[in-house]
């Protein structure tokens, strides 16, 4: 475990310094290799999850090994407010798509932080009603869209800097992670980004994608 970064968080500024100090005590930070399971379906909610730097993966499965991806969460990204808020167990697991280093905040300190720092409370009212909005519109792109689409989506979801915020237009992401987030092949993810890249939306770069035009990867396939 290594020290809490806290200029990799957004909400951590908006704190009083009596608050960031509870925090930085609190917070541990943990490093996962790809494919690590840092979350399990079914596990007690004790802890608010951050991603301070990699890519995890938001999945559910069945009892036939069947698995959907939800969403995926990039660096400066946190997740799991909701089952804390809910005092309920995991409803999905997290998986790193690559080297990930993650905070966890324990479910103390996230509920004294609900209970004293009204800025706290006010970024985690904006961060629901964003994540809301996040998932009606995947659930409408997920059953209507092809691959292309949902390949454009998926990057302008990870793009999207109300959830993430210091996320820029240059995403180290390969083309097999974001097939595991948009649920095709890594061949197919490819042939997407020829297209939306023919289409002068992006650029592909090694190891790296380039967006040049944001609004479009939100509305492609309208």
């Amino acid at each position: 475990m290594t020290e809490f970064a806290p200029h990799f968080s957004s909400w951590f500024p908006l704190l009083a310094p009596e608050h960031q100090e509870r925090v930085k005590q609190d917070i541990k930070v943990h490093h996962y290799p790809p494919g690590a399971m840092i979350v399990r379906k079914g596990e007690s909610s004790d802890h608010w999850i951050g991603v301070i730097e990699g890519l995890v993966r938001i999945s559910v499965g069945n009892a036939e090994g069947k698995v959907a991806a939800l969403i995926g969460i990039p660096s400066g990204g946190w997740v799991g407010e909701g089952s804390l808020l809910k005092k309920e167990s995991r409803k999905y697991d997290i998986i790193a798509l690559r080297n990930s280093t993650i905070a966890k905040m324990p479910v103390h300190t996230f509920e004294w932080l609900l209970d004293n720092s009204i800025p706290f409370n006010r970024y985690l009212l904006h961060l629901l009603n964003e994540r809301v909005g996040h998932f009606v519109g995947k659930a409408e792109h997920d059953r209507l869209l092809n691959a292309d689409a949902r390949i454009a989506r998926c990057l302008a979801e990870l793009c999207n800097s109300r959830l993430y915020p210091g996320i820029s237009n240059r995403m180290e992401i390969t083309q097999e992670e974001l097939g595991y987030l948009a649920r095709v092949s890594r061949q197919r993810a490819n042939q997407a980004l020829k297209k939306l890249e023919a289409d002068g939306l992006l650029r592909v770069e090694y190891g790296a994608i380039c967006i040049q035009d944001l609004e479009g990867l939100q509305n492609y396939g309208n």
